[in-house]
């Protein structure tokens, strides 16, 4: 960090926030990134508060902090595991790093470095030019609208077999996003700008549009989890001139987001070999009129029959070791429009041995599923095929298919 730069750290359970010295461009900043929320609280000083995500803002010579419950390492793999899925436990060992800045900057230099060791992927590109040598194909309609029967040049349409693939320009794309963030250290920026360099020739991606697709293939596997990385560095993590001229970077993520989605995807792999499928945000109706609308995180169906429900909740148990009762009345709500008799609740922690809750006067059992997230990524998938065999196994389906 800068010299005379100032940090404020908050833990993303922290109900009584810091008072921070920042001026209202800063302020501006920092509330349009979504990190924390910012109440007035004197001249010149506001109190920050987290605001339900947690992640890194660097304005100006102002780093704001908001760490989250579970370590660094264990929030890459979460967020890396439910694209695709994409992490495996070993992309995260070894990071040690609780700076999240220089965490991330590590694990993509380990990714890229691994992806790169067999050389820099090649792939045909399609190219659009202007040329007096015919190649490939002629594209008729732009000939005839901007040659007006000149015959040459000719615009053509052509394969060229190039570094420019949209892989590399993701990953050149992140390691330049990283380039430009704060708190790396000398030795990873020299890291990250010689990756940069290995990759010369590939073109710099358009500002705020789409990023370029890739299809997985054999050819590209040992990509794979470099990309996945890149994606998921320019989509969680920015790097503008805000208000004020003043440079703004951020990396900011929704815990209650990661957490569901990290449920999702491990528990369709989980599943993945049982009959039925699993399906993300199941949308439903929870009245005959179907006015009154409803999404559940998680439904494993049978012959397109809905048989087990879970919701992740990324919550805390309280001081008696209890977890709000509106879950379970959402639960319950769940269970009767889909005619569900189990259901499982999975909280981000918890000490709590696996809850069984049977409601009275129905045949409905809600099951409270702490995960400890503490532990090592294979352990913490080992929690989730436990609730997966666990459920199955509670629905007679495993011995009757």
């Amino acid at each position: 960090m800068m010299a005379g730069a100032v940090r404020y750290v908050l833990a993303e359970n922290d109900r009584t926030g810091v008072v921070a010295e920042l001026d209202p461009v800063q302020v501006a900043c920092l509330r349009g990134t979504g990190l924390v929320k910012a109440r007035p609280q004197g001249p010149g000083t506001v109190r920050l508060l987290p605001a339900r995500r947690v992640g890194a803002v660097h304005i100006g010579d102002v780093d704001v902090v908001v760490t989250p419950k579970v370590s660094i390492a264990r929030l890459l793999f979460m967020l890396g595991y439910a694209a695709n899925p994409g992490f495996r436990p070993e992309n995260v060992d070894g990071i040690e790093d609780e700076d999240l800045w220089p965490a991330v900057a590590e694990t993509l230099c380990r990714h890229t470095e691994r992806a790169l060791a067999g050389g820099v992927l090649l792939g045909y590109v399609t190219e659009e030019d202007a040329s007096t040598v015919l190649r490939g194909r002629v594209r008729v309609g732009d000939q005839i609208a901007r040659r007006h029967g000149i015959p040459l040049p000719l615009e053509i349409t052509y394969d060229e077999y190039s570094v420019d693939t949209p892989e590399n320009q993701l990953l050149r794309a992140a390691l330049r996003r990283m380039l430009a963030v704060p708190r790396v250290s000398a030795g990873l920026r020299a890291r990250l700008r010689h990756l940069d360099g290995r990759l010369d020739g590939v073109s710099s991606l358009i500002p705020n549009a789409s990023l370029p697709q890739w299809r997985s293939d054999r050819l590209n596997a040992r990509y794979h989890s470099a990309l996945r990385l890149a994606k998921l560095v320019l989509n969680t993590s920015s790097f503008e001139v805000g208000l004020g001229g003043l440079p703004v970077a951020a990396f900011v993520v929704d815990m209650a987001v990661v957490f569901e989605n990290f449920v999702t995807v491990a528990l369709r792999e989980a599943w993945a070999s049982r009959p039925g499928a699993t399906i993300g945000q199941y949308a439903t109706t929870l009245d005959t009129d179907s006015v009154v609308t409803m999404n559940v995180d998680v439904v494993h169906a049978v012959d397109g029959v809905p048989q087990i429900i879970v919701d992740a909740k990324y919550k805390l148990e309280d001081k008696r070791g209890r977890y709000p009762n509106h879950d379970h009345y959402q639960m319950l709500a769940y269970c009767t429009a889909l005619n569900v008799d189990a259901a499982w609740l999975v909280y981000a922690s918890g000490t709590s041995a696996n809850t069984p809750r049977r409601i009275r006067n129905s045949s409905i059992t809600i099951t409270e599923y702490p995960l400890d997230l503490d532990v090592r990524p294979q352990q913490l998938l080992g929690q989730i095929d436990h609730l997966a065999t666990t459920a199955w196994s509670s629905l007679g389906l495993a011995r009757g298919r």
